[in-house]
């Protein structure tokens, strides 16, 4: 992983300042603490800071072809690479290096803009070709690696992150009401929006294209499903067990290439432990483990990874956090992660990437991913549950339900989305969405409704496929949750965000293209049984793993929400936050209605509809006034403000023009 940043004219061919460039990739130099360098010609500027995994000595970047006329900077890995390395010089031509980084020029020169569909992997990729005055601009499949970009006085900036863009002293940092109402929609900026105002997400399968000062947006990937009937199935499915387990054997095999050790996270669930002992028994013994205990503070699963590491031979460090150490650990999650964050366990994560960075490693495998592939998550057994009612009696009984659980959170029905919201369908994740974004009837101030005027956040995340009624129920739900919770949140404040805070590259291997794919058309009930989710990754489990780790349940690694933000031990900055001067500052939430949504919520009993609304709201409110606090203007509380990077009375690292 790197971090990159750039800037082109769109209007002509204005030089881009060296020092400008320079504050940009200051600020994400966490992404790359081992080499800086940029490139500056007439028109463009590309930047990039490097974390050195692959050619620790020779993958320098920005990188030209050799006429120098096509340029790259790349985050990200190609994992690849040695096979394609092979063929690029099977088709004549001359590699300088052996980092990834290089393949792009050549992709480039062979296949042009269709170059996407020959490199897999996870990454954002710059490409500026002076003879065409063309820039590319692209994002990886599933959106591991972001990429952000803005348009301001007549230049296209781009970043890793938005920290490089709000140091070009271009860019203020206005925030987005649209971007926090998909918070309250979605738990996450979802898609191609995010929190500051102006500023855009490349989507992932996506690439921008621009020449002639037009700024295109094309898509080269999308996820697809069989339709509904024409999914794989066998009558003995072991083939397709076996083939399941080869391919995750090769995804472990290609995320464990590079030049330095590779270490691995593991909780107390199936999918990392997967990864913990393929990874293991590819490399001939045990990887380094992590894990995360929590102390009071949600479920605890240290005896399930101590036991995990035990079984595997694996050495385990183990990071244990409480409630007031993730309180006060959420300052710099949100601006690791530039945006209000609900799921308070990214702090823990954020702290065991530092964890790993402390002990000298660059690079983690994680099990994110299988819950996406496989249905791991609860809502998908409520989905099953509400379509067999469905099918038996109909739909009032559940349309009744409905209406009962949203009733009983309060706020009205002005404001709820349509019952089939997204594109004729109606997700899973629905209901889970529809039972939280009840709370914003109640806690948006009048000001944020008019602010969002006719706005429609389910509209807002352009979930496009013409496909996708043609699909499973159970695939249309898991598209939502790539392409929403995926690349949104968990790609994001449980991924490379917080991960690259630490200078750790995370890796994903059920996140592979080929597992991906292989996941997507196998038949729904290799992926939920009954109500036994992730069938088929069990039977692998069975064969790989131990038995009292291959049979256990599932678990959702989570903190606690309410409690670690309106509890007795809250951190002082809390109160200052919520405070009626702080509301009415920011704008977004009614003063009086929060104030005694807080009182209430202490006495409500923990089982009711209205108590789990409002604990995920109002951690909500809580971390999003904090956001506008530390990113937005500060003034709210005490604590200190992120500001941007500023380049001074430095030496400037070698400058290439042309």
């Amino acid at each position: 992983m790197c971090g990159i940043a750039g800037a082109l004219d769109l209007n002509g061919t204005r030089e881009f300042p060296a020092q400008r460039l320079l504050a940009m990739t200051g600020a994400i130099a966490h992404r790359g603490p081992d080499d800086e360098h940029i490139h500056i010609e007439p028109g463009v500027a590309l930047g990039a800071r490097r974390l050195s995994i692959i050619d620790l000595a020779g993958g320098r970047q920005p990188i030209p072809n050799e006429r120098g006329d096509i340029w790259v900077a790349f985050n990200g890995e190609l994992f690849e690479y040695p096979e394609l390395r092979e063929q690029l010089l099977a088709r004549g031509h001359r590699l300088a290096t052996r980092c990834d980084t290089e393949a792009w020029v050549h992709l480039y020169e062979d296949h042009g803009e269709a170059m996407f569909d020959h490199a897999r992997g996870q990454f954002a990729v710059s490409l500026w070709d002076r003879q065409n005055r063309t820039l590319i601009l692209g994002r990886d499949r599933v959106g591991i690696c972001p990429l952000y970009y803005t348009e301001r006085d007549g230049w296209l900036l781009w970043g890793s992150e938005i920290k490089a863009l709000l140091s070009s002293g271009m860019v203020p940092a206005a925030p987005d009401p649209k971007g926090i109402d998909h918070l309250f929609s979605f738990f996450c900026a979802g898609t191609t929006r995010t929190y500051f105002d102006g500023i855009k997400s490349l989507a992932p399968g996506h690439y921008l294209r621009i020449k002639d000062g037009r700024v295109e947006v094309k898509q080269y990937w999308d996820l697809d499903f069989p339709d509904m009937g024409d999914e794989r199935r066998l009558d003995n499915p072991e083939p397709l067990i076996d083939e399941f387990e080869g391919l995750l054997r090769q995804s472990v095999e290609r995320r464990l290439r590079g030049d330095v050790p590779v270490v691995s996270y593991i909780s107390g669930g199936l999918d990392s432990t997967v990864v913990l002992g393929l990874s293991s028994r590819q490399r001939g013994s045990a990887v380094p483990s992590f894990t995360v205990g929590l102390d009071n503070a949600g479920p605890d699963e240290r005896p399930q990874s101590i036991e995990a590491a035990q079984v595997l031979g694996s050495k385990l460090t183990t990071v244990t956090m409480d409630k007031a150490q993730i309180a006060s650990a959420f300052p710099e999650l949100t601006v690791a992660a530039e945006g209000p964050i609900l799921d308070t366990s990214c702090a823990a994560l954020m702290r065991l990437a530092q964890a790993v960075h402390s002990q000298g490693y660059k690079v983690a495998l994680t099990g994110e991913g299988a819950d996406e592939a496989l249905a791991g998550y609860v809502w998908f057994k409520s989905q099953k549950v509400r379509e067999a009612i469905v099918g038996k009696i109909g739909a009032p009984i559940p349309r009744l339900f409905r209406k009962f659980m949203l009733g009983a959170v309060g706020g009205g029905s002005a404001h709820r989305p349509a019952e089939l919201a997204l594109g004729g369908v109606r997700p899973a994740q629905q209901d889970m969405y529809e039972l939280i974004s009840q709370a914003r009837s109640t806690l948006y101030s009048d000001r944020m409704w008019n602010r969002l005027a006719d706005h429609d956040p389910y509209s807002d995340l352009s979930l496009t496929n013409d496909r996708m009624q043609r699909w499973h129920p159970l695939n249309q739900s898991l598209y939502v949750g790539y392409k929403v919770m995926l690349a949104g949140l968990l790609m994001i404040s449980k991924g490379d965000r917080i991960a690259m805070n630490s200078s750790v590259e995370t890796r994903y291997p059920f996140l592979d293209d080929d597992v991906i794919n292989f996941c997507a058309g196998i038949s729904p009930d290799y992926k939920l049984r009954g109500m036994n989710e992730k069938w088929i990754l069990r039977q692998v489990a069975a064969k790989t793993l131990p038995p009292q780790i291959a049979n256990r349940p599932k678990t959702m690694f989570r903190a606690s929400l309410a409690k670690t933000f309106l509890g007795p031990n809250r951190p002082a900055w809390v109160d200052q936050l919520l405070s009626p001067e702080s509301l009415r500052e920011t704008g977004y939430f009614d003063p009086q209605v929060v104030a005694r949504e807080r009182s209430w919520q202490m006495m409500i009993p923990r089982i009711t509809p209205r108590r789990l609304a409002f604990d995920v709201a109002l951690t909500c409110v809580v971390t999003t006034q904090l956001w506008h606090h530390l990113f937005c203007g500060g003034g709210l509380c005490e604590l200190p403000t992120w500001t941007p990077t500023t380049i001074k009375n430095v030496d400037i690292p070698e400058v290439v023009t042309s």
